[in-house]
Parts: C-alpha cells; structure tokens; sequence
C-alpha cells in the first residue's frame, strides 16, 4: 500500500532540506535534525551529526 505523505513537508522546505552540514562538511545532504551548538545556538545537522 502506497504512503501518499511521504516526503510532503520536505518539498516545502528550500532546496526540499538539503544543504552542507556544518559540523561534518558533507554537500547535498538531508539537514533535517536540531543541534544545540555550545551558544545554545540551534542549526540544523544531517543524520550522522544528530548524536554529536
């Protein structure tokens, strides 16, 4: 059975969630997880830099 909703909120997003993580420096890659940085400022990070 078909999920009609897959992926529908990431083609709202610019570039549907895609960019350069900035802790591990990958391109074109899925930003879609929140990271807390030491100046309790929050980017977004890819999956492998989620649990850093």
């Amino acid at each position: 059975m078909a999920k009609r909703y897959r992926g529908k909120s990431l083609k709202k997003m610019s570039s549907r969630g895609r960019g350069e993580c900035p802790l591990c420096g990958t391109k074109r890659i899925k930003l879609l997880y929140p990271h807390r940085t030491d100046t309790n400022l929050i980017i977004q990070v890819c999956k492998k830099c989620r649990n850093k």
